[in-house]
């Protein structure tokens, strides 16, 4: 392989780095995707913009092929978390103390993930189908209370994962608003609009500290009192004669409030939308909705998206792609580019709820960091979907307000009529 240094070495011409790049719509950052799949599928970008001082860094690999992100999610031995998986740089304790695991390499990642992954079972999972069907009924009852024009994430997409999250954790029903806002403060920090002024990281921290606080008592409390919940598991968990601590499920609490709340709002948000622009679509499903969700479910998710990017640092030197890539570089997958490679996806610009197979990279492209949650999520936007079905079926999505974000794929609000 031959290896260009990176302060000597050109940044493509489509810049994927800008806030510019992510405040436009979809279907026009596809345009640039398209492009950079045909012709430079791993491309070199200047450093990321960012509302936090940030180390200057020369740059980042884009990958934005389907294969070459399967390739990267795969090989943890080259391309590691442990450096940070986000455009943005943080201090190591600071990463940990915000993303658990994510920013974790084997074999540390391998034991904490192995004590948490007891709670996401399909047994356990099972557990929580009843409770997640209720919740999403009394939500689209509520969502008709509110009213014609009403804002469809707030009163309805926001609300399941909240529910589903304090029911799989035992949080206290008075605590409950407070997480989901933490976490929601964690995800949109990056956004000006959002931030109106105040500090990023003052925002971030705050949220941080509170989620730390709530999740040191909670295992206090479950290690007096146990009770039938993920968070009485996480404190009882052991192997090989090792538990996790404090710090470790406090950790482990933030990135669960910020991944369990996020990808389901935003994919249950997206999904409407869509099944608004392609009503032929939303008959195809209700004409069969037991026999049809299942696979509808995985299109919901590669539409919508819920996750921009995560990234990785190469510790080998590798050729991905064609393109030579130095130990030390840092590498970014683009996952909406990915869901729409037409190698792997026929016809990728349609929402086609009938798509199977449905290789998406919606919750990664497998790997040891493959999204714990998924089934999780499956089960709640099965249930939501059935109640909109059922009881607003002619239900219509307003054009969507989307948060700038580089990391998720956020919608703010989108009013709803029906």
């Amino acid at each position: 392989m031959t290896m260009t240094l990176a302060a000597e070495r050109p940044y493509d011409a489509i810049d994927l780095s800008t806030f510019s790049f992510w405040s436009r719509k979809s279907a026009e950052r596809e345009l640039d995707f398209a492009v950079l799949r045909a012709e430079r599928p791993v491309s070199w970008h200047p450093q990321a913009e960012s509302t936090l001082p940030q180390p200057p860094m020369p740059g980042f690999w884009a990958v934005v092929r389907h294969a070459d992100i399967v390739e990267v999610s795969r090989r943890n031995d080259v391309f590691v978390s442990g450096q940070g998986v986000m455009f943005d740089v943080f201090p190591q304790d600071i990463m940990e103390q915000a993303q658990s695991f994510l920013v974790m390499d084997p074999p540390r990642h391998t034991r904490i993930r192995k004590l948490v992954s007891a709670a996401f079972t399909p047994k356990e999972v099972g557990r929580l189908k009843d409770q997640i069907d209720a919740n999403a009924k009394q939500i689209v009852e509520g969502l008709i209370e509110a009213g014609d024009g009403a804002d469809f994430v707030s009163e309805c997409a926001a609300k399941l994962p909240v529910r589903t999250l304090g029911d799989m954790l035992g949080i206290p029903d008075e605590e409950r608003d407070n997480v989901a806002n933490a976490a929601e403060a964690l995800l949109s920090a990056a956004d000006p609009e959002f931030l109106a002024g105040r500090p990023r990281a003052q925002v971030m921290g705050e949220a941080r500290q509170y989620l730390h606080r709530i999740a040191f008592e909670m295992a206090e409390e479950r290690r007096r009192a146990p009770q039938d919940d993920l968070m009485t598991s996480l404190v009882q968990a052991e192997i090989d004669g090792e538990r996790l601590t404090s710090g470790d499920i406090a950790s482990f609490f933030v990135l669960l409030s910020v991944a369990g709340t996020d990808t389901t709002r935003q994919t249950t948000s997206h999904t409407l939308r869509a099944l608004t622009e392609f009503p032929d679509q939303r008959a195809w499903l209700q004409a069969d909705f037991d026999g049809r969700i299942m696979t509808a479910v995985e299109e919901f998710v590669r539409w919508a998206t819920p996750v921009h990017t995560f990234a990785r640092t190469a510790v080998a030197d590798f050729e991905l792609g064609g393109q030579p890539i130095a130990a030390g570089e840092k590498v970014v997958m683009f996952y909406p580019s990915g869901n729409r490679d037409g190698e792997v996806f026929a016809d990728p610009d349609r929402f086609d709820l009938s798509r199977d197979p449905n290789p998406h990279v919606g919750f990664g492209g497998g790997g040891a960091h493959y999204c714990l949650g998924n089934q999780v999520a499956k089960t709640q936007l099965r249930a939501i979907f059935r109640e909109l079905l059922t009881q607003v079926p002619k239900i219509q999505a307003s054009e969507p307000e989307h948060l700038t974000s580089n990391f998720v794929h956020a919608v703010r609000a989108m009013p709803c009529h029906f």
